[in-house]
């Protein structure tokens, strides 16, 4: 796992960002994990502006969303398709067919579930896969309790989710979610995180026992994890002066080996 603290959510935005884009030059057709909520917003702007440019082309990606609200129309704007249709979809030149969302209104949620891993499958798996977290460590809908070798199911929002998410307003109990194995087994994962309010979330995840108490812990023990977040979401990381100096110097060891 590897723990990249830069100055704000601006640097944050443009340091993943970065990282997509270069995945996608580097391999066309990339598979991509995607992810929504207000972190992410800063994210998808920069790889808007950057294909309105002609520095990034999407047309072979394919790309899998975390997941999807239970009991709405899929053009209703509560659902994560109306968020990444508004947000990213919309403005770039990913093809429709290339583009995997779970249902909001299945008409078979197990079989919905299945298809859905099914086609993870046959694209040859995610090649990055970008997460959030929930103040209580949630990694897609996987609360708390959530079993860390789940696939994708159907997930009960905890209250503290919904006050997130919606405040007072009524806001749907039930999700559709990749499970937490269905995300270990994207080659590569990027977590960001921005503001106070994820910093004891981000301490948990990164530098506590792994738990489904803190679903994100599960992170630890994945190959290529990075957790790169603004200095507030690190704010309570014991060794964050470590983590610093090893961004700061990491690259120096082509140097060392040069002699």
């Amino acid at each position: 796992m590897e723990i990249i603290i830069l100055p704000s959510y601006d640097q944050v935005s443009q340091e993943i960002s970065g990282r997509i884009i270069s995945a996608v030059n580097k391999k066309p057709d990339s598979v991509l994990g995607l992810a929504t909520g207000k972190t992410m917003l800063g994210i998808y702007q920069i790889l808007i502006r950057a294909y309105k440019k002609g520095a990034v082309d999407f047309r072979k990606v394919k790309t899998f969303n975390l997941d999807e609200y239970i009991g709405f129309d899929s053009s209703d704007p509560v659902t994560f398709r109306s968020y990444m249709n508004k947000n990213f979809f919309s403005q770039v030149n990913i093809p429709p067919e290339n583009i995997f969302i779970l249902p909001s209104r299945p008409t078979n949620i197990d079989a919905a579930c299945q298809k859905f891993e099914e086609a993870i499958k046959k694209a040859g798996g995610i090649d990055l896969q970008i997460l959030g977290i929930g103040r209580e460590g949630h990694i897609g809908f996987n609360e708390p309790s959530s079993s860390l070798q789940a696939r994708t199911r159907v997930k009960t929002l905890t209250k503290a989710t919904l006050k997130d998410n919606f405040g007072l307003k009524t806001g749907p109990r039930f999700v559709l979610t990749m499970g937490i194995g269905t995300i270990m087994d994207s080659k590569e994962i990027i977590l960001a995180a921005s503001g106070k309010q994820k910093a004891e979330a981000v301490a948990e995840a990164v530098e506590g026992p792994v738990s489904s108490s803190c679903p994100a812990s599960i992170l630890q023990f994945h190959r290529q994890a990075r957790i790169i977040i603004d200095k507030k979401a690190a704010s309570l990381l014991k060794r964050k002066d470590y983590y610093k100096w090893v961004w700061k110097h990491k690259n120096e060891v082509d140097d060392v080996l040069k002699g």
